[in-house]
């Protein structure tokens, strides 16, 4: 992941901070994987010893990964690693990912104070030839190479080179002159930032400094409205070259340019229009993040690639047209995006990542390609005005959170083959009235339904297994219910408060009522417990005032403390032999 990315991430909310991000073990090495590029971020592995080889690929379930990153602090402190093995996979790495390893420590690893492995060029020392030539065949130079190098005052860079990740020379402050061959296909953010070079004014032109047609960074004399010129056509554009840019306006990018690096745009608050090439084939992470008077960006079809948070809180922006050779849409795209209206999905998009449309207030209508197969979590949350949904068959898991707060939503029609509804996933749709539970479907989550206020139907099938915690809490309309057959846990105020329930019937393997299973049902006359109960949670039904009749099975052996407390039409059973808690019955007629 790319530094700035970090920072994102962080405002983005806790479910999404690096901390937060699910890792992957995989041979004693920790992976971040994302599922829409395939690839895969070594993360920070503590406690590995001898000689490490880092895989090419590794195969998780029945997909397999392409290894492209060491991320930050990915082996710090790992004292007794000896040796690594780094593939030509590799094309990032970042800050500190050897740091106090045996590696940097060992003097037969670095030669004429740098330490190259497998033709990554790692650190360097203090020692170091003011005019340093970097040897042939290094391919990538990691993340703060060079940084704070007082000596070095030139440095001559090998065709061949393909990455210079950031910060690589920030801060080598006598540092006056640098090449950068033809074959670079990356360049960081801040590469040249508190260098001579970076300083000198003689460099700038017109608001842009452009070594070797790369435009490395912008400052506030640039036009408001941007055009490329320099000798050579810009071929490159250096990750967040722009990055809080208040002049900038609009821009038209060059037809030389086959990428728009990670946070190109960030922070450009009026940036109103932007025009991509169709030379494009990627748009990196928060290529556009922060841009928020953003109305349009015009994306060519042949694009390939769109990063995380590529429009994160472009509040004004109201559509966006996308390439039909995207598979995802990947997490946080349009976050916030509060006037979007409207999108118009790839035709083989598999995948919707986690809040993709989180918080696009203004979005009215959906229509999911067959070829969905991933609904992400918090994936369209606080759509509030999103009215109608058809999930695609292919569908197996609606992530957590996936549709919460869509007030909206009244009409959800779900697959079949649909496995489980996760936690959060309707929390607080208001205005849904019905919902139909596919054949398959095995589990509902923790808030699934809390707050649906007008749910009046729930066709349950027979497979459901687990109904979780507050399932269906504060679901005030529902007035009747009838438990699958086949369900063995019902959660904990799963039904609480859904003061219209008259009616409960209960299949023959439930052997526990949660806890407040149906507390405060005010309107609740009747209950079928089933065959195969054998605890009754505490308060279960407690204040339920209207129930009057209790269907009590043969096997039940407990009836927690205050399980029917305020029930004041339920005539006290005789339960003899049954263990019942303090107040069970206490107000009961």
């Amino acid at each position: 992941m790319k530094r700035i990315v970090w920072l994102a991430l962080a405002l983005f909310g806790a479910m999404w901070t690096c901390d937060g991000q699910e890792k992957t073990l995989y041979n004693e090495i920790y992976y971040v994987l994302d599922p829409i590029e395939g690839t895969a971020q070594v993360t920070e592995t503590p406690k590995l010893y001898g000689d490490v080889v880092i895989p090419s690929e590794i195969k998780v379930g029945n997909r397999t990964y392409r290894v492209n990153e060491i991320g930050e602090k990915a082996f710090k402190g790992n004292k007794n690693i000896d040796a690594i093995v780094i593939p030509s996979s590799i094309e990032h790495i970042y800050r500190s990912a050897f740091d106090g390893t045996g590696l940097m420590k060992n003097k037969a690893f670095w030669e004429n104070g740098v330490l190259i492995i497998d033709s990554c060029l790692i650190a360097t020392a203090k020692d170091i030839s003011p005019k340093y030539e970097v040897p042939e065949g290094v391919r990538l130079i990691a993340a703060g190479a060079f940084e704070n190098n007082k000596t070095v005052t030139r440095v001559i860079l090998p065709e061949g080179l393909r990455e210079i990740d950031h910060d690589t020379f920030k801060g080598c402050k006598n540092l006056t002159k640098i090449n950068i061959p033809s074959s670079v296909r990356h360049i960081g953010e801040d590469i040249l930032t508190g260098t001579a070079l970076y300083l000198d004014e003689s460099h700038w032109k017109r608001g842009s400094l452009i070594v070797d047609g790369c435009l490395i960074a912008t400052n506030a004399t640039i036009k408001s409205k941007y055009t490329f010129s320099s000798k050579k056509p810009v071929r490159l554009i250096a990750s967040g070259a722009f990055k809080d840019n208040q002049m900038l306006t609009s821009i038209v990018l060059p037809d030389s340019l086959w990428e728009i690096p990670a946070g190109t745009f960030m922070g450009c608050t009026e940036l109103r229009e932007a025009t991509i090439p169709a030379t494009v084939t990627k748009v990196g992470m928060y290529a556009f993040y922060g841009c928020e008077r953003l109305t349009q960006a015009t994306l060519p079809t042949t694009l390939q690639s769109l990063g995380a948070g590529a429009f994160y809180g472009c509040l004004n922006l109201e559509s966006q047209v996308l390439s039909d050779n995207l598979k995802g849409i990947p997490m946080a795209c349009f976050y916030a995006c509060r006037k979007f209206k409207q999108i118009q999905l790839p035709k083989e998009v598999e995948r919707i990542d986690d809040g993709a449309f989180y918080g696009c207030s203004q979005l009215e209508n959906i229509v999911f390609p067959n070829t969905v197969e991933y609904l992400g979590e918090v994936a369209f949350a606080g759509c509030q005005t999103l009215f109608k949904v058809e999930v695609p068959y292919a569908v197996t898991q609606i992530g957590k959170g996936c549709f919460k707060d869509c007030n909206r939503l009244y009409g959800v029609k779900l697959p079949e083959g649909l496995y489980s509804i996760d936690d959060e996933a309707f929390m607080g749709c208001l205005m849904l009235e019905k919902i139909n539970i596919p054949k398959d479907l095995f589990r509902i989550g923790k808030n699934a339904f809390t707050n649906c206020q007008t749910l009046e139907r729930i066709a349950m099938n027979e497979h459901v297994h687990i109904i979780e915690n507050e399932a269906f809490l504060h679901c005030i309309k529902l007035s009747e219910i009838s438990l699958p057959k086949e369900l063995e846990t019902l959660g904990e105020r799963a039904f609480e408060q859904c003061i219209n329930l008259r009616r409960v019937y209960m299949n023959a393997t439930l052997e526990k009522v949660g806890d407040r299973a149906f507390a405060t049902c005010k309107s609740l006359q009747e209950v079928k417990l089933s065959k195969g109960l054998l605890v009754i949670g505490e308060s279960a039904f407690a204040d339920c005032k209207n129930l009057q009749k209790v269907e009590w099975p043969d096997g039940l052996e407990e009836v927690g403390k205050e399980a029917f407390r305020d029930c004041i039409k339920l005539q006290t059973p005789d339960l003899s032999g049954i263990r019942v808690g303090k107040n069970a019955f206490k107000n009961c007629r």
